[in-house]
């Protein structure tokens, strides 16, 4: 079993597969989450400002298009590789 921050069990189903999306292709747009999670552009916005306040998504800038940002995974959140290689 990974070892999973208790700030991840509170959150929607929604938040939780935008987390995973970037977990896999890296940071990415809301545009290109919302086409990869096939999720509408409402509910992708309302997970990513779910897991900006569990402080677990990094907002930054996009500098192909300086009106949209780039979404992360903070740093603060341990993936599963980090998780394995820390056991």
């Amino acid at each position: 079993m990974t070892d999973v921050p208790d700030r991840l069990y509170d959150l929607p189903p929604s938040a939780k597969l935008v987390l995973k999306v970037l977990e896999v292709d890296g940071a990415m747009t809301q545009g290109q989450i919302a086409a990869e999670s096939r999720l509408s552009k409402r509910t992708v916005r309302f997970a990513l400002e779910s897991l900006r306040d569990a402080d677990v998504v990094h907002e930054g800038v996009y500098f192909r298009d300086a009106r949209k940002s780039l979404y992360s995974i903070s740093d603060s959140m341990p993936t599963d590789g980090s998780a394995a290689a820390s056991d």
